[in-house]
């Protein structure tokens, strides 16, 4: 029987039911996020029994976005194990006759959309992987940060302490990053606060910090100057149970907890209740220079943020939300777009973390920094998709402008 065998039951993974339409075509159901009707856009599952050099073609036939970057060049992710072992290949980009478009399916008033594509296995009876972006899950961060507590040098000036615990029980990390004050000196050290992962599909945003965190515990000139002229406090992953059960947008209060920094509510948000508090906890014994939560764009290409105007704008230079924004795009030119970047709050978003951090906590750089899920269109990385290291080289192009800044 040459039928492939799909699997999704593993942490992150996301696959609801699969149809077999003729030999060498499928088509693909995937399940919404955990307690809600919707949030069809994260797919990572497994397939093996592989056939080798045959055309497949996969149709996902539940997507409930009108656009998507599938339109405008994204290609879908694809791991062999086979490969990974024989060859060193990871994570490659796949997939021919990209399509997606409006079918004649719905449900409750939504319309849905396919997603289709045709590939080849690169080997027969190989186990495959297939995923919307680069996966980074709960069990990766736990390794990395355990990885971290082990180095004797690192674990000098980053501690890692547990912020909550998540509905499920499952431990909230918050990394503090300095290095140790010399004679009494250090208290003057202002703070920048990073927060990623409130997204759970949005895996592109732990790559980005990732690549923050690696840069500030090098020993480069850079990082040690940094470590000696801020207190950095990290949130890596504000939706551990999202990230573990492969939901894309919302925590297992079935709400999208990016909406929830004004609520009050700790027994159903904590991981937002206790980031906030820590945050107001800091403010009352340092300045915040730098608030930024980092997330993934499904529908633009490159990488952008989105910072408050205030209705009256404070003067200076250091309090005005163009000023880094612009920085960073002149350290990361071929990915970083300031024309993309919006300054005006919608009333939509009045519950983000930007806006609260701004608005009713007065951090004056107050950011969400958004990267694509596909690549950029700037320069020579025009029409070209990120891969992780370009993700990781974000982080720490962030940490270049910062140094600039300052």
């Amino acid at each position: 029987d040459n039928t492939l065998v799909f699997e999704a039951r593993f942490e992150s993974g996301n696959l609801q039911k699969v149809v077999k339409v003729n030999e060498f075509e499928y088509q693909l159901t995937l399940r919404t996020d955990l307690y809600t009707s919707r949030h069809m856009q994260w797919y990572y599952f497994q397939v093996s029994n592989t056939q080798a050099g045959m055309p497949y073609r996969f149709t996902i036939v539940n997507f409930t976005m009108r656009n998507s970057l599938y339109k405008c060049g994204l290609r879908p992710l694809l791991y062999s194990e086979a490969d990974a072992k024989k060859h060193k290949v990871g994570w490659r980009r796949t997939g021919n006759e990209i399509k997606y478009y409006k079918n004649n399916a719905g449900q409750g008033g939504r319309q849905y959309f396919s997603l289709t594509w045709t590939f080849q296995f690169p080997c027969d009876r190989d186990t495959c992987y297939f995923a919307h972006c680069y996966p980074y899950t709960y069990s990766n961060l736990q390794e990395y940060l355990l990885t971290i507590s082990k180095d004797p040098v690192k674990s000098k000036f980053c501690k890692i302490h547990i912020l909550c615990r998540s509905l499920a029980g499952n431990v909230m990390y918050v990394l503090t990053i300095t290095n140790p004050s010399k004679s009494g000196k250090g208290t003057e050290r202002k703070v920048v606060v990073l927060t990623a992962r409130v997204h759970p599909g949005e895996t592109n945003s732990s790559w980005i910090m990732k690549g923050f965190v690696d840069y500030l515990l090098s020993d480069s000139g850079k990082a040690q100057l940094l470590r000696d002229n801020f207190v950095f406090k990290v949130v890596p992953m504000l939706n551990p149970d999202g990230v573990i059960v492969g939901n894309h947008r919302c925590s297992l209060a079935g709400q999208d907890l990016n909406c929830k920094y004004r609520s009050n509510v700790k027994k159903c948000y904590p991981s937002i209740w206790y980031t906030r508090n820590m945050i107001r906890r800091v403010m009352g014994e340092r300045d915040v220079f730098l608030y930024c939560d980092i997330h993934g764009h499904n529908r633009k290409q490159n990488v952008f943020m989105y910072g408050c105007e205030r209705r009256q704008q404070a003067k200076g230079p250091y309090v005005h939300p163009f000023v880094f924004p612009l920085l960073l795009s002149k350290s990361c030119p071929d990915k970083f777009s300031f024309p993309d970047c919006r300054f005006r709050v919608q009333k939509s978003k009045k519950g983000t973390g930007r806006v609260v951090m701004m608005w009713k906590m007065g951090i004056n750089n107050s950011y969400t920094l958004e990267a694509s899920i596909c690549g950029s269109k700037l320069g020579c990385r025009r029409s070209t998709h990120f891969d992780m290291k370009d993700l990781e080289s974000i982080g720490q192009h962030f940490c270049d402008a910062l140094l600039n800044y300052c």
